[in-house]
């Protein structure tokens, strides 16, 4: 599983719960931060490898 993924699944369920709401919300944007990190290095890493 992606560490992006684990992120969003563990926030949402303690938002979900109830416990620790503000951490759960925090590791839910932690974990959209790394998707969309991982999404822009791959699209650039990509782009290096096509010679581009």
């Amino acid at each position: 599983m992606p560490t992006w993924l684990i992120l969003i699944l563990v926030g949402v369920a303690l938002v979900i719960l109830g416990v620790a709401t503000e951490i759960g919300q925090f590791l839910i944007w932690i974990g959209v931060a790394v998707l969309v990190l991982s999404l822009i290095l791959g699209l650039v890493g990509r782009g290096r490898g096509a010679g581009v």
